[in-house]
């Protein structure tokens, strides 16, 4: 993985980080608000560490490999023809 798809891994994963933490929040009770900073820390770095343990990458990485695949199918398939019209002229002659 480059530096900027690294960034961009982080980018998203912070994104997604506050988005769930504002929605955990969001739905506690007003009597927890004292709390709310503590939660808010504790569930970013649970969030954090999750993320961080899987094996993920970027969306632009997944297209790029994506296209590297569909390239290496048609190779494959352009050889796979290449050589049964070889096999067959082995057999004509």
């Amino acid at each position: 993985m480059g530096g900027s798809e690294i960034e961009e891994l982080s980018m998203l994963d912070a994104k997604k980080i506050e988005d769930v933490v504002n929605t955990i929040t969001s739905a506690m009770p007003s009597g927890f608000t004292s709390m709310q900073e503590d939660v808010e820390k504790n569930i970013r770095a649970a969030l954090s560490a999750t993320f961080a343990k899987l094996d993920l990458v970027t969306r632009e990485e997944f297209d790029v490999q994506t296209q590297v695949l569909h390239r290496t199918r048609e190779k494959l398939e352009a050889l796979e023809a290449r050589v049964t019209g070889l096999e067959q002229s082995k057999i004509d002659n």
